[in-house]
């Protein structure tokens, strides 16, 4: 997978969490703005993190998104990933 692709599935799989939406209530909130998506489809879009930009910004309305720092996300990312604990070597 591309490091983009990763990129905006964890930003998208970040910003379910942070609603607490599940992908079967994705599925109920795309329906009320008409998008018609299944569970499945959802599932199998996400995981692979090769959306359209059409349906990140689908997602996005739908849980009602209306702003994403990208550089905040980074931050986080960089926070998470990369400890900032220093190891004494044994001599």
């Amino acid at each position: 997978m591309s490091e983009w692709n990763d990129k905006v599935k964890r930003l998208l799989k970040s910003e379910l969490v942070r609603k607490g939406i599940s992908n079967s209530d994705l599925v109920n909130l795309l329906e009320q703005i008409g998008i018609e998506e299944t569970k499945s489809s959802i599932d199998s879009k996400i995981s692979r993190g090769t959306f359209s930009a059409s349906f990140f910004l689908q997602c996005l309305t739908a849980i009602g998104c209306e702003k994403i720092e990208i550089e905040e996300y980074e931050s986080q990312l960089s926070i998470v990933a990369e400890p900032h604990t220093e190891y004494k070597s044994k001599n």
